[in-house]
């Protein structure tokens, strides 16, 4: 199968990460619903990734099952700041280097810090952005903290 050589899929490569890649059309604000009915997996599995920042401006990363929410509240206590607010387009593309829709915590810009919702790791296996829109890599949740050691949280919600 042919697929874009990203950032991502590099990185993916250099840890020696086994992956699957899926391509799917993209649909704008399709988001993690039409990706898993595109590839025929449950929402659940999808896990979004998501630019955010604190109130002092400082980045990260947020990584969330597609059929959940992120509480920006109850992450702000986690972090120990007053507030934390998803990043606009521009800056998030700047942070990461990749386009909103198409974002992977895997080989971004900048070195951002990741957090997961801790549910992620139960699952057998996840379905994550393979740095370009339309494009989801599948993986053990487990290469999360392996390659990214990305800290585990609990912040979901329900989608509204």
């Amino acid at each position: 199968m042919d697929y874009p050589v990203t950032p991502a899929v590099r990185l993916l490569r250099e840890h020696k990460v086994e992956f699957e890649p899926h391509l799917y059309d993209y649909v704008e604000h399709g988001g993690t619903e039409h990706s898993a009915e595109a590839l025929g997996v449950d929402e659940h599995a999808v896990v979004k990734t998501l630019v955010m920042e604190t109130d002092a401006k400082k980045p990260l990363i947020v990584l969330m099952h597609g059929d959940r929410e992120v509480s920006t509240k109850q992450l702000a206590r986690h972090l120990g700041v007053k507030s934390v607010h998803p990043c606009d387009f521009a800056e998030a593309q700047k942070h990461t280097g990749y386009l909103v829709g198409g974002t992977s915590p895997f080989g971004t810009r900048a070195k951002l810090h990741v957090y997961a919702e801790r549910t992620i790791f139960n699952l057998p296996k996840i379905y994550i952005n393979g740095g370009k829109r339309g494009f989801l890599v599948s993986i053990d949740p487990l290469v999360l903290r392996d390659v990214l050691h990305v800290e585990g949280v609990e912040v979901a919600i329900g989608k509204e």
